[in-house]
């Protein structure tokens, strides 16, 4: 009985840190990922804001993103030398972790398969190494409002 329960305790956490985040929308700038909060601090330097809802209304140019459209899809433009927030890789949040460069990382539960993925240090509110069977993964928690 103790066996029993014990797979069902360690078969509820897995799935309850694995789930995704469906309150946290997503936006792209420069190819790079934030979230629609973390680009709030930026509103005088923004010049255009594109929403889209579904997967199936992003241009061809964001559908590598559609992973992260569950909620929509936000798109940002800056104005001609505005100031916008510092990116990484990563890839090199992975190297700066001692894990190996190509693999998947999680933010707000939503998979990184392609860890050359740009994202704003400005939304990285916690980051977490998470043994997932036997393998640890980064696990990112953003700010919110």
């Amino acid at each position: 009985m103790k066996k029993l329960l014990y797979i069902f305790l360690v078969f509820f956490s897995g799935m309850f840190i694995a789930q995704k985040n469906t309150y946290v929308k997503f936006a792209v700038y420069n190819n790079a990922i934030g979230t629609a909060s973390m680009f709030d601090l930026y509103k005088d330097s923004i010049e255009k804001v594109n929403a889209f809802k579904t997967k199936a209304s992003l241009p061809p140019h964001l559908k590598k993103f559609d992973y992260l459209a569950d909620n929509g899809l936000i798109e940002i433009k800056f104005k001609k030398n505005a100031g916008y927030p510092d990116s990484l890789s990563l890839e090199m949040l992975n190297e700066q972790n001692n894990l190996p460069k190509d693999r998947p990382v999680f933010i707000e539960g939503y998979q990184f398969n392609d860890t050359t993925t740009l994202v704003y240090n400005e939304m990285i509110d916690n980051i977490e190494l998470i043994d997932s069977n036997g393998q640890k993964n980064i696990h990112i928690s953003t700010i919110r409002n």
